[in-house]
């Protein structure tokens, strides 16, 4: 069974800098590459961040600008995502998503950029 559990969401100031984590279980983490997706109200779902099944190549939604990093660890069967200088506008549900078979999503953690 295929699990994708999101962490680390919550309230920042703009500014402010958070960092999620996605656990992965149920297959061979290391043989696929993962994504970090997200969805503010009222808007469609947007790629924010893909790495590569080894880590080493990584790819990020134009509105990211350098803020943010995405790692995997296959050790740890984990990808994390590290936001910095984080905007309001950055505020949405953000997703983990596995492409392996038909794909499989997190439920999601909140980002709330705020002041």
């Amino acid at each position: 069974q295929v699990q994708v559990v999101e962490s680390g969401g919550g309230l920042v100031q703009p500014g402010g800098s958070l960092r999620l984590s996605c656990a992965v279980s149920g297959y061979d983490f290391s043989s696929l590459g993962m994504s970090w997706y997200r969805q503010a109200p009222g808007k469609e779902r947007e790629l924010v961040a893909g790495i590569t099944r080894t880590g080493e190549n990584a790819m990020y939604g134009d509105f990211v600008q350098g803020r943010f990093t995405i790692s995997k660890d296959n050790a740890r069967n984990t990808v994390a995502l590290q936001m910095r200088s984080l905007k309001v506008e950055d505020t949405a549900i953000y997703y983990c998503y596995s492409p392996y078979r038909t794909g499989y999503w997190g439920q999601g953690t909140q980002v709330t950029v705020s002041s």
